[in-house]
């Protein structure tokens, strides 16, 4: 069996889908989720309970895997508007970390449209609504990708639109230039598309680029 693939929040959204597809294309998944022993061990899905945060859980995640798929979320809540967010900076420090002793390298991360440098391509009405609502959440991703962009690992940072519940589709954007980068919609299903293909096919490594529909 060839190595499989680590991703991370297999058990919901964007991560979901994401094992989903790979296993549509017969590829081997490491599951990682607090969650992930509510699913189903098959020949292809290694279900692999563990918390993003514990440095040993992640090295213990990270062997033997041919690339990571990060795609951990937060539950939406009121309380976000006002407390500070770690987790994606936390996580994603802990995983570099666990990564830096590894042969394999490749790490496929998703953050969002409004985060880093793509934060300058909203409108004015778009940035000040987003961040009025989203600011805490997304300060956090721009530290984030800082993490990820000074590492030197293979990475690639993919930044969604506004997500949907739609059918899986290979007809989308991926907007590589600056220029390009817009808000929009784009199904989660379409973006675990994305996600498999940068992995199997090596895209877009050390850079960054914004999914839509």
């Amino acid at each position: 069996m060839s190595q499989p693939i680590l991703i991370m929040g297999a058990t919901s959204g964007i991560g979901r889908c994401a094992l989903d597809e790979a296993v549509r294309r017969g590829l081997s998944v490491r599951a990682f989720g607090r969650s992930a022993d509510t699913l189903e061990a098959t020949d292809m899905v290694e279900p692999f309970k563990g918390d993003a945060t514990s440095g040993a859980d992640v090295a213990r995640a990270v062997q033997g895997v041919s690339a990571v798929i990060y795609a951990l979320g937060i539950t939406e809540r009121l309380a976000m508007l006002w407390e500070e967010e770690t987790l994606f900076s936390q996580t994603t420090r802990v995983l570099i970390d666990a990564m830096s002793g590894m042969a394999q390298t490749r790490l496929v991360a998703v953050t969002g449209f409004g985060a880093g440098r793509s934060k300058a391509s909203m409108s004015w009405v778009e940035r000040t609504g987003h961040r009025a609502i989203l600011g805490k959440p997304y300060a956090d991703k721009d530290r984030q990708e800082a993490l990820i962009e000074a590492s030197q690992l293979e990475w690639t940072i993919v930044r969604p639109v506004i997500l949907t519940t739609g059918v899986r589709t290979d007809d989308y954007k991926v907007l590589r230039d600056p220029k390009t980068w817009r808000n929009g919609l784009i199904s989660r299903a379409s973006v675990a598309h994305y996600l498999i293909d940068a992995v199997e096919r090596g895209l877009d490594v050390r850079a960054d680029v914004v999914l839509s529909r």
